[in-house]
């Protein structure tokens, strides 16, 4: 069976790391498990409703500018929003690692569709379209589709004629393994697909929040109630010292520049600096493949099935720090953050270009504010 966990695991790990691939070498562990008749049974088996499981979780209208979000497997993290008059409920990642908002549509037949929630614009009295045509491609999986403009409700906020995607197809069936309907895209208005208005942006222009600004808090246990993103403000409870502010090198993704990454004192990456991104729509902490080997082999880790490194979670207590110096600041990565305890295995992986990726496994880490007004991340030690 232990295999099979791990296999299991990296699919997940596949389905929620949407902006960068491959994640490892090889066979994608979803064509192993879908080989061996394995996968589709296991999850028909195990269905995860976050609306039933945690009891409000996905009720809309709180009296706070927060959305509670629901941590699956420590692999991704969403929550609810709705669409519509009346509402049409969806469970969506909120994602910075792009900046669209898009759902499954009653146009598309495909099964990634079928088996989420989609909207019915028919049923929603304030919906009307243009019929412009949007296409989105991540780094696993894709949507083709169109844009409509309606009420978009979350937290307490609601958000009055916003743009986003209806699918007409989700090729390929990647989304057909993911837990959530649909995404929401956080960052930047220049990396949004047809020019689509970002639901941040009419967040600010409608002056629904009292500052440009959101941040984000990831939960450490599995299943777990706890994570949130907060529009407008900071939730202090949640981290300890100071905020370390960093400037955004590039506004597309929330792109930073790493200076440095240390083991034992000694540099194994970014000798002379490397771009990265702050991304809650990645699992892992990815990077080039020579870097992120030195990292395994700084860290212990050995090369095990389907290309994942694997760690001895006995010998946690004396794995070394990996530490990212980013702006003149020391942020380290105990192996307790970069350890997948469910499967014992690495939570660095390999991507197919030159960005660093800062995936889930540093921002449950670090807490992590998205300043808009002033083009800046601010992490803290997260408690």
């Amino acid at each position: 069976m232990k295999w099979l966990l791990l296999a299991l695991l990296m699919s997940f790990l596949t389905c929620f790391s949407l902006h960068r691939v491959p994640l490892f070498h090889g066979k994608s562990a979803r064509d192993i498990l879908q080989e061996k008749g394995l996968l589709e049974k296991f999850l028909k088996d195990h269905p995860y409703d976050p609306c039933m499981k945690f009891e409000g979780a996905c009720q809309i209208g709180s009296l706070e500018s927060t959305e509670p979000m629901i941590n699956y497997l420590d692999l991704s993290y969403f929550g609810a929003i709705s669409l519509g008059n009346p509402p049409q409920s969806f469970t969506v990642i909120f994602d910075t690692g792009s900046s669209n908002l898009w759902v499954p549509s009653i146009y598309c037949s495909q099964k990634p569709c079928m088996i989420h929630h989609r909207f019915n614009p028919s049923q929603s009295s304030t919906f009307h379209t243009n019929d412009q045509y949007v296409s989105i491609q991540y780094g696993t999986g894709s949507m083709t589709g169109i844009l409509g403009y309606d009420t978009l409700r979350l937290s307490n906020i609601v958000v009055q004629g916003q743009e986003f995607g209806l699918s007409l197809t989700e090729p390929g069936g990647f989304f057909s393994y993911c837990k959530f309907d649909g995404i929401l895209g956080m960052g930047y208005p220049s990396l949004a697909a047809a020019g689509a208005t970002t639901v941040f942006q009419n967040m600010m222009s409608q002056n629904l929040i009292p500052e440009s600004l959101f941040s984000v808090y990831l939960s450490r246990t599995t299943g777990a109630t706890g994570s949130e993103i907060i529009f407008g403000g900071v939730d202090s409870s949640h981290f300890t010292g100071p905020i370390n502010w960093v400037p955004v090198t590039h506004e597309a993704y929330w792109q930073i520049e790493i200076q440095s990454v240390t083991i034992n004192g000694q540099v194994v990456a970014c000798s002379e600096g490397c771009p990265a991104i702050v991304d809650t729509g990645t699992s892992l902490l990815v990077g080039p493949s020579t870097p992120i080997n030195n990292i395994q082999q700084g860290i212990g880790a050995t090369l095990g099935y389907y290309g994942q490194y694997t760690i001895n979670c006995n010998d946690m207590s004396s794995m070394p720090d990996v530490v990212f110096t980013i702006n003149g600041y020391d942020f380290p990565l105990p192996a307790s953050a970069y350890t997948l305890e469910v499967s014992c295995s690495s939570g660095f992986g390999i991507t197919g270009g030159n960005l660093w990726i800062l995936g889930d496994v540093f921002i449950r880490e670090y807490y992590s504010i998205f300043d808009v007004g002033n083009n800046r991340v601010g992490l803290a030690k997260a408690i």
